[in-house]
């Protein structure tokens, strides 16, 4: 299996970002860490293995980045609005960096972006938020309200948590292209955040935005779990 690294500064986040990417061909895949994770972490916890195969035959190539999560999300030492500027500046780097690099790198036009937990968060923020650039995300027991995470609301956490807008979104545009996107929302039934994936597949529906919500039997909330979502519906839901 190819294995590649990548590092440069950044100039939307002003200091240097890396990334592995794995295989040689396929549909490229971006994938989010952990709240806490790193881009190697999706090869350390297995998750690269589990998709051997797949990679090997040419089927998936796997963008694993980095996140900006501890300045962003997690940076409780900051206010609301600062903390979502950071993620707009994290968002532009996946826009105008990292998507060419992609393009350069591969010629598959058809993207995919998944994660596990907070990553599975990043993952459908971001096709929610730049319907058209992806063509199908996968977000493995992610969270979609925010909230929590903050003492303030403002309109700048309004513009990216998912349980808030999206109901409130009534561009024909926009729309079309939600719904021409595969959307797969995966979780444990006894996972905390469960209602969340539920709630965000509901408002989607209303807004005939299709997607596929698969509760598995139990909490899974790890990565034993998170390998066999992954297998299972990275290319395409049941």
């Amino acid at each position: 299996m190819q294995r590649n690294y990548h590092r440069w500064h950044s100039p939307s986040l002003g200091r240097d970002m890396e990334l592995l990417v794995f295989g040689h061909a396929g549909a490229p895949v971006i994938v989010f860490p952990t709240s806490h994770g790193r881009f190697h972490e999706f090869e350390e916890r297995g998750m690269v293995a589990a998709l051997g195969d797949q990679i090997e035959k040419g089927w998936f190539q796997l963008y694993c980045v980095d996140s900006v999560f501890g300045e962003s999300w997690y940076n409780y030492t900051r206010d609301t609005d600062t903390r979502m500027w950071r993620e707009e500046q994290y968002e532009h780097y996946l826009l105008t960096e990292l998507l060419p690099l992609i393009r350069q790198l591969n010629p598959n036009p058809y993207l995919i972006a998944t994660g596990c937990s907070f990553g599975a968060s990043e993952a459908v923020i971001f096709a929610l938020r730049h319907p058209g650039v992806v063509n199908r995300v996968l977000g493995l027991s992610g969270l979609y309200d925010m909230r929590r995470f903050f003492s303030t609301y403002t309109q700048g956490l309004y513009f990216h948590n998912p349980v808030d807008f999206v109901p409130n979104l009534n561009d024909a545009w926009t729309l079309d292209r939600l719904r021409s996107t595969d959307i797969i929302l995966v979780t444990g039934r006894d996972d905390p955040n469960a209602w969340s994936n539920e709630l965000l597949s509901s408002q989607l529906w209303e807004k005939e935005v299709g997607n596929a919500l698969r509760l598995w039997d139990g909490w899974c909330h790890d990565w034993p779990y998170w390998a066999e979502m992954l297998k299972r519906y990275i290319g395409g839901h049941d």
